[in-house]
Order: C-alpha cells, then structure tokens, then sequence
C-alpha cells in the first residue's frame, strides 16, 4: 500500500497553494508529509470560503490530504526549537515565506543543511530570492504582471485571468518535478540540495509557443479569445444552441470536417486548402464554417465529428468534465481512507503500485500530540503516512541513503 516515497518525510512549511500542492502530490507518492501550521489560524486557506467544508474550506481541502497537521508558534522558544528538529529530520523541507524570513528562525537553507546536509530544501517565491525578494508574489498579481493576462480574454475586451490560480498550480507542479530530481541526486551523491522555484518563472515557462513567438520576432502576442494564432480552424464555433470547440491541426482533419458539414469544396477552396491560407483568411472561413453548423445542435454535431475522428466537443461545466471522466473510466476521484469528501485525484496512473492511498486533509493541530512526542521522546514510534497502520518496528522515515558523501 505504500509507494515510492516511502520513508522520506517532509516538513511542509508552505502555505496557501503552490507549495501544499507540491507536498500533497509527495504525499500521494508515499512520503509522510507534517504540515506546520499557526496556532488559532492555521493555512491561510483554511478561512478562504465558501464553499465551507466540515473543518475548513474546499480551498484548503483541494490540497491538503495525506498530511499530519502541527500548530507551532515559530516566535516560541520552544515550537520554533521543536520546528528546528522537525528540520533536522526531514528529508525534504518545502517554505514558501518571504526570503530570508526563515533564516532569522534558525531555518534557512544554510542552517538547515549544516545540521541535515542530506535535506533537499525547496523554497517557492512570487519572483525569486534576489531583486525580486521583496515583492509579494500572489498568483493574480503574477498572471497579470507576467503576461498571461495580455493573451486571456477577447481582442476587443479586457486582459483576464485564468478561471483557475493556474501559476500557483504550474508552480506546485514544478516544485514537485525539482524535488523528486534532487531526491534522485541526493540517491546517488548523499548530498541534498536547494530547489527554488517562483511563480514568474514558472509562468514564462508555461506560456510555450506564446513566449516562444515574442523571443523570435519581437512583438508581444495579443488576446484571440477563444482562436489559435498559428491553427485554424481551432476556436469555438456557434451552433444552433450553443458553442462547440473545434479543433483541426492539420488539413486532413479540416478536409473530414468539411465533409461532414456537407461542403467537402471547402477543402479545396484555395483560401483554405492549407492551413497557413485558413488562417490568413479566418474570418471568411468561420463565417462559412457557422453558417453550416446553424443547421444541428452541438452536441449532435460532436458527435458526428468525433465519428468521423475530428476533434471537436461542445462547451461544457466542470460537472460535465466530471461526467465524461466517469464515462471514459478515468476515476476522476479519490475517496479518503477514514472518511471525507472525495477530491481529484492524482493525476497519473501507474502500471506498478506507486500510489499511496488517500487520508482526508487534516484539521488543525490534528496530530500535534503525536508530532511533539516523536521530536522530544527517543523512543516514540516513527511517524508514518496518515492512511498507513504500519507497526512500531516499520523503517524511521528519516532514513538517508547509504552512500557516504565524498
């Protein structure tokens, strides 16, 4: 039951989105995950609702599972020495507090590390630790500064943000990637190493071909809606009831959608033969496009499209996106061990046990006994995975690899 980061304990000093996502996608993988949390207020997303949970919020709860929750006030003598040895423990320490708040804690990289130097220490910032220190990095204010804004939204409209905090969940998602690669390094050197990952780069670096565009000609690119700049057609169409996302990416695709909306000389017309002329000509080639598709309903027209092995599909909600999941078998959920509303699940199967099975998110100071009695009493039980029941004798989480650092 238990997956590959078993046995590697994480001290979880992050907070709100990208950082918990970061440590609750370990824990998904095995690793036991101590979250330190404030006293009397907790995470600040434990008061960002509604929607309110049973303990908490959604908020909170869509990345918070498969962790132990300590209340320690970093400003007491003695939690601030108790989240020291937390430190000193663990194999991967991740914070997202402003730079060089920790080191003032006698938790900063270089303290840590002296004490642990097998610890991999993963710190996520708004714009990194040198001029961009004291800036204050919320994933609104990134999506605007960094230009996700400047393409989201109609041309003629206002810049918009993502429906989601989209930079957080890339950030998370990055922060993951760099720690379980500094996990493999430290596998085979024994030497830890700090990850730092901020919310600006993680956002230019998911803009893909948009920023690829700008570093190559020059010119910013603007807000299309719902178009593509380089493929059409690829962008919602209107149909007798609605929108239905069409989406060509090559010309045998667009010549099979011809042919179903029963014009097949579309795909001959030398206006939109080719993909780079359908572009240069899109205003006509949708006018004629939605003229067809005014004749049937979108979903009648997905249907006939994805018969016919063009990629196309009707606008719909996030229930609909939990529907089709279940129509497809994808399991789009995972219902807690122990109880609790299910919650998305992990995003990647496996053809091998990786995953370690789902406990519901912690409420605050859940474990905080247990925690404080493991740190301060030697012959306390190791802490394990929520989900777990292993018996006292299973391996101490805070093992290190066995090769001598050289």
């Amino acid at each position: 039951m238990s997956g590959p980061l078993d046995g590697v304990l994480v001290a979880d000093f992050s907070r709100v989105l990208a950082g918990p996502l970061c440590t609750m996608t370990l824990a998904d993988l095995g690793a036991t995950v101590v979250k330190v949390e404030r006293p009397g207020s907790g995470d600040d997303t434990r008061s960002w609702g509604p929607p309110w949970s049973a303990s908490s919020t959604t908020y909170f709860e869509s990345v918070n599972r498969s962790k132990l929750s300590v209340a320690l006030d970093l400003a007491d003598d003695g939690d601030r020495a108790l989240a020291q040895e937390l430190a000193r423990r663990a194999d991967v320490l991740v914070e997202n507090f402003r730079p060089g708040a920790l080191d003032r804690l006698g938790l900063g990289y270089d303290q840590v590390s002296a004490a642990n130097p097998g610890v991999v220490y993963c710190s996520v910032t708004g714009f990194g630790s040198g001029a961009g220190a004291d800036l204050l990095g919320y994933d609104f204010v990134v999506q605007a500064v960094g230009g996700l804004m400047s393409i989201t939204g109609d041309a003629d409209g206002e810049p918009t943000k993502a429906g989601v905090a989209l930079v957080d969940v890339l950030t998370g998602k990055d922060a993951a990637v760099g720690v379980l690669a500094a996990l493999a390094g430290r596998a085979r050197t024994g030497r830890g190493c700090r990850v730092e990952v901020n919310l600006l780069s993680s956002l230019l670096g998911a803009l893909v071909n948009q920023a690829q565009s700008f570093l190559e000609t020059g010119r910013p690119p603007g807000r299309m809606g719902n178009r593509h700049p380089s493929i059409a057609p690829y962008e919602t169409l209107r149909c007798r009831d609605g929108l239905l996302a069409v989406a060509c990416g090559n010309d045998g695709q667009f010549a099979r959608l011809a042919a179903v909306l029963g014009a097949p000389e579309l795909a001959v017309d030398e206006r939109f033969a080719a993909n780079a002329s359908r572009v240069a000509n899109r205003e006509a080639l949708v006018a004629a496009l939605e003229e067809l598709l005014a004749a049937e309903d979108s979903g009648v027209w997905q249907d006939r499209l994805t018969a016919a092995a063009v990629p196309a599909g009707r606008v719909g909600s996030v229930a609909d996106g939990f529907a089709l999941a279940e129509r497809l078998g994808l399991a789009p959920t995972v219902a807690p061990t122990g109880g609790g509303t299910p919650a998305p699940r992990h995003p990647a199967t496996y053809s091998t046990a990786m995953l370690c099975p789902a406990a519901p998110p912690p409420a605050l100071g859940a474990d905080g006994d247990r925690v404080r009695a493991w740190l301060t009493d030697p012959q306390c039980p190791p802490l394990v995975h929520p989900a777990e029941a292993r018996p006292a004798q299973a391996r101490p989480v805070q093992a290190r690899p066995s090769r001598e650092v050289s």
